[in-house]
């Protein structure tokens, strides 16, 4: 008996999330064609030069931004930023220093405080309960 195997694919927005670029920004044939995993898989090990450039100036998906701005994408949504931003746009917020972004990577900051405090509490509960276990 042999098995027959179906080539993985998935919708032009799918692949586009996976490579980090926004989707409206690609080139037409990828934003009408499906993806399959292996096609996936070589655009992610040797990148065209349409999809490095995207990489390099944008425009960035949300997500993207947010990483780059060091904020949730919640945070990009109360600061007014809806749309996708190019890189040149993300550096020329990072100096100007908006008082919305300064105050959401604050949030943040504090965000990422309290994750790894709970964190160390759990590893440290984990650790105690490990040690009345052998007792």
């Amino acid at each position: 008996m042999t098995s027959h195997q179906t080539t993985q694919t998935m919708k032009p927005a799918t692949a586009a999330k996976k490579l980090g670029v926004y989707l409206e920004a690609t080139p037409a044939e990828f934003q009408e064609g499906v993806v399959s995993r292996s096609e996936l898989n070589a655009l992610q090990a040797d990148p065209p030069e349409w999809l490095q450039e995207l990489r390099r100036n944008g425009p960035h998906p949300r997500p993207v931004v947010a990483a780059k701005l060091g904020v949730s994408i919640a945070g990009l949504a109360r600061g007014g930023v809806t749309d996708a931003l190019t890189t040149e746009q993300i550096d020329a917020l990072k100096q100007d220093q908006p008082e919305w972004l300064r105050k959401e990577r604050a949030t943040q900051a504090e965000v990422r405080k309290e994750s790894a405090r709970i964190k160390e509490q759990q590893e440290q509960k984990a650790k105690d309960a490990a040690r009345g276990d052998r007792r």
